[in-house]
């Protein structure tokens, strides 16, 4: 980890261990050897000499040989045989990253061994703190304490965070919120990086001589550098406060994929700074810079997880160099993207996101496993280091401290992160169906910490073309344990305090699984009945596109051709059987999945059998999922309100609803003119009523004038087929009654039947005259009545 890393712990070992050698052993080497002067540097104090470089005659055996036929008529002096010797230089460098990752690994296990500081002080704390004390240590000794270089964060420490991020990414929450992220880790970083630069300007214009020197472009480049939020700093905490799912997911997001915005600013104003004059076309060709370095990376990523994918079909038959292709093709995506200035972290997510789901398909249970745990161990180790050698950097770094800069500078990106926040969540809440809260919006502006990113850039800066990088370094690392000791530690209790939703620990069921496919199904549907073409219906296209090509070229065997719920219902089921073996519940699996999750073979398709079932039997059943569950929305045409043909007989039907509807309202006004009938009471009730009031039931003496309504009881219409409509009461018509409508009264005469091949319907009848019409506006107002008042009889008294 560097040339002096850690050499004050190795010597320190050696001082204790030299009383216990053989003083032969110890100074073998030294005492015929040359004496040691200041040109021989591997003469270490203590009196403790280690072996000098090997010379030539000594790494070439037949150099050696010459030399003593050579010297034969010299007498040689015999040196004793050496019983124990040191030779510290020869391993020095494995030896003392060894030393580092064991530090790492104890003080992690230290950490979550004491469960009382865990609640209170997050980890990443306690390591910078283990780092500022090492630190402190090795230069006490009297060593220069190593530095965090560029070179190794960027190539060894951040790829292995990373590929474990995007291989296990939240693929659904991360496409349901991918428009709110790109919100705030483009335009909001942009803003950040803008306004902080500009605000650090007009400080530094006015802050005195000592930062009148510093122009625009550098204050916008120390904008860029400290701007954007750092995805190892949020993994850090954000997983030990367990907000939920989208919280999460918006703040890890916008972590991530800021790194191209960050690239991008960091190189155009690094150039700008050199350039005496920066031009309009600098500018726009600084913009589509952006494109190239986002859209190269992911393309890079693609190309890289398609070729795993395609490489894990045929590794059938050497199951043990499986996990070996998912690292080592993730790798060479990130080094291929940084060899032409691309974003590497865009290209490790998308070589991850693209080769899991086939990846997994073609490999075994037990190379699954492999990937899991040895990327979880990977990005743990990484993760502590880069916050150990944070701490140690700070104590072995050069700073200059500049009050009015640092300050400023700690105050202006607190205010433009929640300036930001509240902007963009006012936005893109205007687009959201489901609102970011005030409570969220704390969150995501309270989380947005800095971390190692900005600081390992700030390290590549030329200290010939700037020199205000150690002031630069000293404001980045007061922002970077601003916002990991006080935000880190505070936020926890805010989240209690708030009572924020939090994550849930229960796995979801395969009764939810089911159904939340069921409604991304019904969801596709709706959207494109209403050609609204949504994020529903673009992933239902290219998951058709999925199944219908890709999996047929990266998938092996018969697997490509599985029924996705048979799939998904096997992969349940091998879940849950190794969670039963892993609990120790082996008495309580059922045969049939006993022996598949015992010997952790992924079974083969023909082999999935259930012993209770026939070989015929279980077909049937699988063609029944196939052709009713999984080929719905294949069968259907796919259509839309835009390319809906006209109907020719659309107005035809409206013409015979609203007939119908007449018809249907004026039985219903024929029936509200007729006397009710009177409820047919018990004998003792209706005597009761007949002995208190005898009157009230005495038939009325002028009954000539009312209406007689006769039918033809040998008629063989129903009552259905009267026609009603022809019924014109007297009075109603505005016409003189007829003489023989005097004598019969009020008739009902029946319907005559239609002809043949006519419809009554569409055919224009007599209820469309102009005086059936008057009759119905005369029917539809029956006239004011008077309500009855309480206490009144049922049936009113005799005038």
């Amino acid at each position: 980890m560097g040339a002096a890393a850690l050499r004050a712990l190795p010597w320190a070992l050696l001082l204790l261990l030299g009383p216990l050698l053989p003083g032969q052993g110890l100074q073998a080497n030294a005492s015929h050897g040359p004496e040691p002067t200041e040109e021989q540097p591997w003469v270490k104090a203590g009196g403790i000499t280690a072996a000098p470089p090997a010379t030539a005659q000594e790494v070439h055996p037949l150099n050696r040989q010459h030399h003593n036929h050579s010297a034969e008529g010299h007498p040689k002096t015999r040196k004793a045989f050496p019983v124990l010797s040191i030779d510290y230089s020869h391993v020095r460098i494995p030896f003392e990253i060894a030393l580092w990752i064991l530090l790492a690994c104890l003080m992690k296990m230290g950490f979550h061994v004491m469960s009382s500081v865990s609640k209170v002080v997050p980890e990443s704390c306690l390591l910078i703190v283990v780092g500022l004390l090492v630190g402190g240590l090795i230069k006490a000794v009297g060593e220069k304490p190593p530095i965090l270089k560029s070179d190794i964060f960027f190539l060894f420490l951040l790829p292995p965070i990373i590929l474990d991020a995007g291989y296990f990414l939240p693929l659904r929450q991360f496409t349901e919120n991918l428009g709110t992220i790109l919100i705030f880790a483009v335009v909001g970083t942009l803003w950040n990086a803008f306004f902080l630069g500009g605000l650090m300007y007009a400080v530094c214009q006015i802050g005195g001589s000592g930062l009148n020197h510093i122009g625009l472009l550098a204050n916008l480049l120390f904008g860029s550098l400290i701007s954007a939020v750092d995805p190892v700093a949020v993994l850090a905490v954000f997983e030990e406060i367990h907000v939920n799912e989208q919280l999460h997911i918006l703040v890890f997001g916008e972590s991530l994929l800021n790194d191209a915005v960050t690239v991008v600013l960091y190189h155009l104003f690094e150039e700008f700074a050199n350039f005496e004059q920066v031009t309009i076309i600098d500018i726009i060709l600084g913009f589509f810079s952006f494109f190239v370095v986002s859209l190269g990376g992911i393309f890079v990523g693609v190309i890289y997880g398609v070729i795993a994918a395609f490489t894990s079909r045929f590794t059938s038959s050497i199951r043990v160099i499986e996990p070996l292709f998912v690292f080592l093709y993730s790798y060479m995506a990130y080094l291929s993207a940084e060899i032409f200035h691309l974003s590497g972290i865009m290209a490790l997510i998308a070589s991850g996101v693209v080769m899991r789901p086939y990846v997994e398909a073609n490999i075994s249970h037990k190379s699954h496993t492999t990937i899991k745990y040895f990327l979880k161990m990977w990005s743990s180790v990484s993760e502590t280091l880069i916050f150990i050698f944070l701490g140690v950097s700070t104590v072995a770094g050069q700073h200059y401290w500049n009050w009015t800069f640092v300050i400023s500078a700690l105050l202006f990106c607190l205010i433009a992160r929640v300036l930001g926040v509240l902007v963009l969540t006012w936005f893109i809440n205007k687009f959201r169906i489901v609102k970011l809260t005030p409570k969220d919006q704390f969150i995501i502006a309270y989380g947005g910490l800095r971390g190692a990113i900005a600081f390992s850039l700030c390290y590549l800066l030329d200290y010939e073309h700037f020199n205000m990088r150690d002031m630069f370094l000293t404001a980045i690392i007061t922002v970077i344990f601003f916002t990991v000791f006080v935000q880190g530690m505070t936020i926890r209790p805010l989240v209690d305090l708030l009572a924020v939703k939090k994550k849930q620990e229960t796995k979801r069921s395969i009764n939810e699984e089911i159904h939340t496919q069921f409604l991304d199904h019904l969801l596709t549907g709706i959207e494109d009945i209403c050609g609204h073409y949504g994020h529903h219906h673009w992933k239902d296209k290219l998951n058709r596109f999925n199944k219908k090509y890709v999996k047929k070229c990266l998938i092996a065997g018969e697997r490509s051709k599985e029924p996705q719920l048979i799939a998904f219902y096997h992969k349940m089921e091998m879940k849950q059987a190794i969670e039963l073996v892993e609990s120790g519940g082996l008495g309580k699996i059922p045969s049939t999945i006993s022996t598949v999750s015992i010997q952790n073979i992924s079974p083969k398709p023909e082999d999935r059998t259930v012993p209770s079932l026939s070989k015929d039997k279980e077909e049937e059943i699988r063609k029944i999922l196939r052709t009713n569950l999984q080929k719905t929305r294949q069968r259907l045409r796919s259509y839309n309100r835009h390319t809906l043909v006209a109907d020719p007989y659309e107005e035809a039907w409206n013409q015979m609803l609203l007939r119908r509807q007449k018809i249907h309202e004026a039985d219903y006004q024929n029936a509200y003119l007729t006397v009710p009938a009177n409820k047919i009471d018990s004998p003792t009730m209706s005597r009761a009523r007949i002995g208190s009031d005898p009157l009230a039931y005495e038939p009325k003496p002028d009954s000539e004038n009312l209406p007689i309504i006769t039918i033809d009881p040998a008629s063989p219409q129903s009552p259905e087929s009267v026609d009603l409509a022809n019924e014109v009461p007297q009075g109603c018509s505005g016409l003189p009654p007829s003489p023989e409508e005097d004598e019969e009264g009020l008739v009902m005469r029946p319907k005559e039947p239609s002809s043949p091949g006519t419809d009554d319907v569409f055919t224009p009848g007599t209820s469309d005259s102009p005086s059936s019409q008057r009759m119905l506006r005369c029917l539809s107002d029956p006239g004011p009545q008077q309500e009855p008042e309480e206490g009144e009889p049922f049936i009113p008294k005799a005038q």
